[in-house]
C-alpha cells in the first residue's frame, strides 16, 4: 500500500450519494492540501502582501518608489545605450561623407590639372603660322 494514497477497496459496491444542488461533495484532506469551501480573494499582489503584511505603510511606499526607481534606471541605461549606437552611426555616416568629399576633391583637382595642360596645349595652337 503507498504511503500518500488513499486506498480503494477490493469490492466494488455501488454506492450512490444525493448531493443538493450547488454544493460539491466534500472531499478529505491530504497530507499537503487542504481544501477550504471557498478559495481566498485573489489580490493585485496576493504575495506581496503576504511576505509583507507587517509592514508599515511608509516603507511599503518607500519599496515601491525604489522599485520604481530602478525601473526608471533600467530605461535610462537603454535610452543610454541607444544614445551612444546613435553617436557612433552618426559619426560613422560623417567619416564617410568626409572621405567621399576628399575623394570628390581629387577628381576635381585631377580634371583641373588636365583642364589646365589641355589650355596650355591650346594656347599654342594657331601661333606657328610658317612663311613660305
Amino acid at each position: 500500500m503507498p504511503l500518500f494514497s488513499r486506498s480503494t477497496p477490493a469490492t466494488t459496491e455501488t454506492t450512490t450519494t444525493t448531493h443538493h444542488r450547488g454544493t460539491s461533495p466534500k472531499r478529505s484532506s491530504t497530507l499537503f492540501r487542504r481544501r477550504s469551501p471557498t478559495p481566498p480573494p485573489v489580490a493585485h499582489s496576493s504575495t506581496h502582501n503576504f511576505l509583507h503584511r507587517n509592514e508599515d505603510a511608509s516603507i511599503i511606499t518607500a519599496r515601491e518608489r525604489v522599485i520604481a526607481a530602478e525601473r526608471s534606471e533600467k530605461e535610462a541605461d537603454r535610452a543610454l545605450i541607444q544614445a551612444r549606437v546613435a553617436v557612433k552611426e552618426a559619426r560613422e555616416h560623417v567619416k564617410r561623407i568626409e572621405r567621399e568629399a576628399k575623394e570628390d576633391a581629387r577628381r576635381a583637382q585631377l580634371k583641373a590639372e588636365q583642364a589646365k595642360s589641355l589650355g596650355k596645349r591650346e594656347r599654342a595652337l594657331g601661333h606657328l603660322i610658317v612663311l613660305l
